[in-house]
């Protein structure tokens, strides 16, 4: 009797009526619908495309201290691998510990004077090879093929009179020296990105929840009628989360160190005010983005969506030189990715000031950038 009651009572008109208003709903709400269909577009170009574990191109310095023709068939053979871009020469080797600990290269080659002498007399002469290995991922196939490479760059030399060097042993003994995290250990370049992340995750919705939440409730009238600048405004919304955005990263350094034991090699000062700059940095987009959300729910929209090519395209789940150039460039926008650099820079190589300037000049750019926005959309009227 109850389900034929429940039958009768089904009114299809009803339903309709519903999913006609639910259809209008979702044309009204454009920020959302734009945002459901951008995100799986956008991971299938960031996943088919961007991502690659096996890293080609990789920046190279050359320091060589004689270019005989066996020397420049060497360095021809690392170009034509695709895995080297001999892209520096050095004429100092102390040039490649800052060139190494800027990140403007993953290699530095050094060919000693006497190479090609003890070459040709089958001494089996040395090549010294340094990598950044802060990103075991990203050097290790390159350092692994490395051997092959330099024997087929070679051999074609050994030809006539030189014929006695081939060897199955290799005529030239590589010597590998994997800098800043010589055994591999993927914690070491996992958790120092993890704050990055962390913070811009967190404190980017935050922001942007917080001022949309006062639209929604019916404060955003006492804001406005506040004799306060829209930039004193933004100041006193986002200082509040200045604490959480330091007690955040106090909680990852604690945990980097006692539990993971990641090394921290560099200045602890030069790190703090980085960190600094990046949370101001991301404390402004989320204000930015309550300009343009009209309800919490679409300030967390917009925050998944900017998260999503953040992380992947910042070097913190693939190694961003394996990524292509077009991807590489959306890259160097983003503020995460400068301030990876700067964090695993300063904890596994010591890195300087002057090693990460260009870096912490991009992040404090972006910060401008999306202040002067805000200020822009910042409305002092309810319209």
């Amino acid at each position: 009797m109850n389900s034929k009651r429940h039958r009768k009572s089904l009114n299809f008109a009803r339903i309709n009526a519903v999913f006609i208003k639910e259809l209008i709903q979702m044309r009204r709400d454009r920020l959302t619908f734009a945002v459901m269909l951008a995100i799986p577009i956008l991971e299938l170009v960031l996943f088919g495309y961007a991502i690659n574990t096996d890293p080609k191109h990789l920046p190279t310095a050359v320091h060589a201290e004689e270019f005989t023709p066996q020397v420049r068939s060497l360095i021809a053979g690392l170009v034509n691998s695709e895995y080297f871009d001999v892209s520096t020469n050095i004429s100092d080797a102390r040039d490649g510990e800052h060139l190494l600990a800027s990140g403007e290269v993953v290699f530095v080659i050094e060919i000693p004077s006497g190479f090609t002498e003890r070459l040709i007399r089958g001494e089996r002469p040395q090549l010294l090879v340094a990598a950044d290995a802060s990103d075991p991922v990203a050097a290790s196939n390159a350092l692994a093929r490395m051997n092959t490479i330099v024997n087929r760059a070679l051999i074609k030399d050994f030809t006539g009179a030189l014929s006695y060097l081939k060897s199955e042993l290799g005529s030239v003994d590589l010597v590998l020296h994997p800098r800043y995290n010589p055994e591999g250990i993927t914690q070491y370049n996992i958790v120092p990105g993890l704050l990055g992340v962390i913070l811009t995750m967190t404190l980017v919705m935050i922001t942007g929840v917080a001022m949309t939440r006062e639209t929604e409730r019916g404060t955003m009238e006492n804001l406005l009628a506040m004799p306060g600048s829209p930039f004193e405004v933004m100041v006193g919304k986002i200082l509040p989360f200045l604490g959480v955005g330091a007690v955040q990263t106090v909680i990852v350094l604690l945990v980097a160190h006692w539990l993971f034991a990641v090394p921290f090699v560099g200045s602890i000062s030069l790190l703090l005010v980085s960190v600094a700059l990046f949370i101001v940095a991301n404390l402004a987009l989320g204000f930015t983005f309550s300009t343009i959300a009209k309800t919490q729910i679409q300030a967390m929209q917009l925050t998944v969506f900017f998260f999503l090519p953040s992380m992947l395209l910042s070097g913190f789940m693939f190694p961003f030189r394996g990524m292509p150039m077009w991807a590489q460039v959306i890259g160097e926008v983003l503020p995460l990715t400068h301030f990876l650099r700067v964090v695993r820079g300063i904890m596994l190589k010591g890195a300087q000031f002057n090693d990460l300037r260009i870096d912490l000049a991009a992040i404090a750019a972006f910060m401008v950038v999306v202040v002067f926005i805000a200020m822009l959309r910042y409305k002092r009227t309810l319209d």
